[in-house]
C-alpha cells in the first residue's frame, strides 16, 4: 500500500478558498468552495485505502518525516517538499515486495528547521495513534497506524432517536478498581447497564488523546488519535509543546491566534484561529474522521460560549439583550466555523446530532444554517443544574419557589431544542457536590443499608432525588442527560490522580458494587431511573412540544402539567399530602398510573394503589376543559396516562 504524506489525511480534502469575512455570506462562500471540488469527498471510500499525514508551515525552510533506523532518529532521511500552498508533502512508494513503506505500528515524527536555523521535532498533527511509556518519558510518541486487516463493522448504526436520552460516561473511571478502566471492560460491564436503564445515546468523554488524565480529556494533544490510555473539543487545545499543537512550527500562532487572544487564561489552554484556512480544514476533517472511521453519530461541542465571544464569557453576565449576541463582542470567525461544521455534518450525515454547550443563550444557535442559524440540534440547559444546586444549598424545602422553578425549567428559546439535566460531570468533581450528596451527605455512609433505620435525612434524600429527576426529565427540555453513576446517587466524588492526592485512583472510579448490592438503598434510585426512561419511551414526552402547565400552587407546593397526553403531578411539600386534589387533564376519559415515585421498589412508602383509575369530570379547570381528582402524598410525583 503506497503512502502519500501530504496536505490531507484519510481523504478529507477541503479546497483552498479566499479569506471570507462576514456573517452568512462568509459561511456560504466557504461551503461553496468546499462543494465546488468535492470529488475527493465523494470517493472517500477509495481514499481511505491510503494512509496520509498532513502538515503545513508557511515560513519554514526545511522539513522531514522521521522514522527510527537502527533505534536512531534520522532527521534528514525523508525530506518533504513545499507545495504552492505552503504545505510540505512527501510520497513514499511501496517497497519492492509490495509492503507499505512505513510499517504498521512504526514510530514517526516530523523534523523542522526554523528561520533561525534551529531544528525542532514534533508529533504529526494528524497522527491516528499516540502512545506513552511513563517508564521512559511522560511525552507521547506518534505511531503510524495501518493494520493489514482493518476492523470490520459487525452491526448497523442505530436509528436516530426521537426522544434523546443521553448517558454521559468516561471509560477511565467506569471501573470499580483503583486504576484506569479499559474499553473492553466498559463494553462488557457498563454498556449492558446503560441499555437496561433505557438510555439511547452515550456521550463519551475524553475520547481524543490527552496528556493530562486529570484534565477530564479537555486538554487534547492529538485530535485524530483515540486515547490509548483506555465531547469533540474544538473550543481549545492543550498548550503542551512536545506532544501537542502548541508552538507546533516554533511560533505561537500556527493553529491558534497569536498573543493574548490565543490563550484562555482560566482553562490554561490555547484558542484556535478559526479564520485560518488550515485550522478550518484540520477541525472539519477531524469531525469527518470520527464520523467515517469510528462511525460516531454526533458530537457535543464543548465551550461554545468561549468560542463565540471575544471575551469568552469571562466576567460577562448575559442579560438576554440582543446587542450582546450581535455586537463587536462576537467572534465572527468562530461562529462561521460552527455554521460550516454543522452544515457539513448534517448534509453528509443526515442522522448526525450536534449539541452545543452554551450558557449565553445565543439566538438561532439551534436553527438550521439555511435559516441563518448556527445549526446545532440541541443546546445544554446549563441553568437547570445551577438552579437545583442553589436550591439545595441555600433554601429549605418550604422556601422553594414553584413559579421560579417552572420558569427555569421552561425558559428556552422557541423551537430551539434543549438537553435538560439535573447534574453532570461538573457537579461530580471534587470541590462540588452531587445532588445525592447535597441531600444526604454523611448519612450516605451510615444509613443506606436496608437494615438500618430509614432516617428523615435518607427518606427525604431518596424522595427528592427521584422527584428532581422526573421534574427535570419531563419539563426541562427535548432531551435528557445523566452522568455515569449519578442515577443511583454515587457515594463518592471524582478526583483524578494528581500531585495533590498522591496520584491516587481512590476517587477516580465508579463503585458499581453499591448499586448491585440488594442490601443497600442505592438500588432504589437506580430502579427508578430505569423506570423513568422506560415510561418516557411509552409516552414520548421528550419528543413532544413543551408542556402545558396547569397548576403552580405556592402554598401547597404543588405543580401539574401535561405533555404528550401524559399528566405530571408533583407534591413538593415536606409534610402535607392531599386527597381528592383537582388536576386538569388534556382529554376526557379514564386515566391510570404510569409512574409513581412513591413505589416501594423505588424506596418509597407505597401510599397509592396502582389499581386506582381516575375518571375525568367535564368542568373547566386549570386551563383545560376537564379534571381528575387524585391523592398525592408529600414529596412524591405521579404520571398519569389515558387507559
Amino acid at each position: 500500500m503506497e503512502q502519500e504524506l501530504s496536505n490531507s489525511t484519510l481523504g478529507y480534502h477541503l479546497t483552498n478558498t479566499q479569506h471570507i469575512r462576514n456573517g452568512k455570506t462568509q459561511s456560504n462562500k466557504m461551503k461553496a468552495a468546499m462543494n465546488s471540488s468535492r470529488a475527493d469527498m465523494n470517493d472517500l471510500a477509495s481514499r481511505l485505502k491510503s494512509k496520509t499525514i498532513k502538515e503545513s508551515w508557511e515560513y519554514l525552510t526545511g522539513n522531514g518525516l522521521q522514522m527510527p533506523q537502527r533505534h536512531q532518529w534520522n532527521p534528514t532521511s525523508h525530506a518533504m517538499k513545499k507545495n504552492p500552498f505552503g504545505v510540505f508533502e512527501i510520497f513514499l512508494p511501496n517497497k519492492t515486495d509490495g509492503s507499505p513503506a512505513i510499517a504498521h505500528d512504526s514510530k514517526v515524527k516530523i523534523s523542522m528547521i526554523k528561520p533561525d536555523g534551529t531544528r525542532i521535532d514534533r508529533l504529526p498533527a494528524w497522527i491516528e495513534r499516540a502512545t506513552q511509556n511513563l517508564a521512559i518519558s511522560p511525552n507521547y510518541e506518534a505511531v503510524f497506524w495501518n493494520p493489514e486487516t482493518p476492523y470490520q463493522w459487525k452491526h448497523k448504526a442505530p436509528p436516530k432517536p426521537k426522544s434523546l436520552k443521553i448517558y454521559e460516561a468516561h471509560v477511565g473511571i467506569a471501573t470499580t478498581e483503583e486504576r484506569v478502566g479499559l474499553y473492553k471492560e466498559f463494553t462488557a460491564n457498563v454498556l449492558p447497564r446503560i441499555k437496561r436503564l433505557g438510555y439511547n445515546a452515550i456521550q463519551l468523554m475524553a475520547v481524543m488523546e490527552h496528556a493530562y488524565y486529570a484534565s477530564f480529556g479537555y486538554q487534547v494533544t492529538s485530535f485524530f488519535a483515540v486515547s490509548s490510555r483506555y465531547d469533540v473539543v474544538h473550543s481549545h487545545a492543550c498548550k503542551n509543546v512536545l506532544d501537542g499543537l502548541n508552538n507546533f512550527d516554533g511560533s505561537d500562532h500556527h493553529y491558534f491566534h497569536e498573543g493574548a487572544r490565543g490563550r484562555h487564561e482560566l482553562w490554561d489552554s490555547r484558542l484556535f484561529n478559526y479564520g485560518h484556512y488550515e485550522t478550518m480544514r484540520f477541525l472539519l476533517s477531524n469531525l469527518r474522521y470520527y464520523m467515517e472511521v469510528y462511525r460516531f453519530d454526533g458530537f457535543r461541542f464543548d465551550g461554545v460560549t468561549s468560542m463565540m465571544y471575544k471575551h469568552h464569557g469571562i466576567g460577562f453576565g448575559f442579560s438576554g439583550n440582543y446587542h450582546e449576541y450581535f455586537g463587536e463582542g462576537v467572534d465572527l470567525e468562530a461562529v462561521v466555523y460552527l455554521m460550516v461544521a454543522n452544515d457539513m455534518l448534517h448534509k453528509l450525515y443526515p442522522n448526525c446530532i450536534t449539541i452545543a454547550e452554551d450558557v449565553s443563550g445565543m439566538p438561532t444557535l439551534c436553527r438550521p444554517v439555511s435559516e441563518g442559524g448556527i445549526g446545532f440540534d440541541y443546546r445544554l440547559s446549563m441553568a437547570i443544574p445551577d438552579m437545583w444546586i442553589k436550591l439545595l444549598k441555600e433554601k429549605s424545602d418550604d422556601e422553594w419557589d414553584i413559579g421560579h422553578l417552572v420558569h427555569i425549567l421552561t425558559n428556552r428559546r422557541y423551537k430551539e431544542p434543549s438537553i435538560a439535566y439535573c447534574e453532570s460531570h461538573d457537579q461530580a468533581l471534587v470541590g462540588d457536590k452531587t445532588i445525592a450528596f447535597w441531600l444526604m451527605d454523611k448519612e450516605m455512609y451510615t444509613h443506606m443499608s436496608v437494615f438500618t433505620p430509614l432516617t428523615d435525612i435518607i427518606d427525604r434524600g431518596l424522595a427528592l432525588h427521584k422527584v428532581i429527576r422526573l421534574l427535570t426529565h419531563s419539563l426541562g427540555g427535548e432531551g435528557y442527560l445523566n452522568f455515569i453513576g449519578n442515577e443511583f446517587g454515587h457515594p463518592e466524588w471524582i478526583d483524578f490522580p494528581r500531585e495533590g492526592n498522591n496520584s491516587s485512583f481512590q476517587y477516580a472510579r465508579r463503585q458499581w458494587n453499591v448499586v448491585d448490592d440488594h442490601l443497600l438503598r442505592y438500588q432504589f434510585l437506580n430502579e427508578f431511573d430505569g423506570a423513568m426512561n422506560h415510561a418516557e419511551s411509552q409516552a414520548g414526552w421528550l419528543g413532544a412540544p413543551q408542556a402545558f402547565v396547569s397548576l403552580k400552587h405556592e402554598e401547597d407546593k404543588t405543580l401539574a402539567f401535561d405533555r404528550a397526553g401524559a399528566v405530571f403531578i408533583f407534591n413538593l411539600s415536606s409534610t402535607k399530602s392531599f386527597a381528592d386534589y383537582r388536576i386538569a387533564v388534556p382529554e376526557p376519559g379514564e386515566y391510570r398510573i404510569l409512574l409513581d415515585t412513591d413505589e416501594a421498589r423505588f424506596g418509597g412508602h407505597d401510599r397509592i394503589s396502582h389499581e386506582s383509575r381516575y375518571f375525568s369530570t367535564p368542568e373547566p379547570w386549570g386551563g383545560r376543559n376537564q379534571f381528575v381528582q387524585v391523592y398525592i402524598p408529600c414529596r412524591s410525583a405521579l404520571v398519569l396516562v389515558k387507559v
